[in-house]
């Protein structure tokens, strides 16, 4: 048994309902924050141009990228985690239970749109894999594991 198999036997992986449980907390908060966001860029535009003609597809956009950021920085932190993990106790990691880098956790959240885009069977896989992941975990090499390990 390599470095790497010992250090995943001492990791406790996290299933799909505490995951999606912190998905759903993290979503609200994405939500919050993309409406203030949203609002705010919304009014300057608004003002600054006399039109609201495309402020719908500029805060899209913006909304899009505050939700990658959130991710990816929050993920690659020390912390490891989104509000909504550490709130569930998880945290995110590399295949040895190392900290993601930033481009890592980025990978991640893109590959959560092909998560998705197959009709969700990418999130499905959590519940099936033998160390719970997902098509995006898997795309990335990362595992979802509880904080204790």
């Amino acid at each position: 048994m390599d470095t790497q198999d010992a250090q995943n036997n001492t990791l406790s992986y996290t299933g799909f309902w505490k995951r999606f449980a912190a998905f759903i907390i993290d979503w609200f908060i994405t939500l919050v924050g993309g409406f203030i966001i949203g609002f705010i860029f919304g009014f300057v535009y608004g003002f600054s141009t006399g039109t609201a003609e495309g402020v719908e597809f500029f805060s899209g956009v913006l909304g899009f990228l505050a939700s990658w950021i959130y991710y990816a920085a929050m993920e690659s932190s020390q912390k490891q985690a989104t509000i909504g993990k550490m709130a569930l106790g998880i945290k995110v990691t590399d295949l040895n239970g190392d900290r993601i880098s930033f481009g890592k956790a980025s990978g991640r959240f893109f590959g959560k749109i092909i998560s998705g885009l197959i009709l969700g069977i990418g999130f499905l896989m959590i519940a099936f894999t033998s160390k719970k992941q997902g098509l995006h975990d898997i795309m990335a090499g990362c595992l979802v594991v509880n904080k204790n390990s």
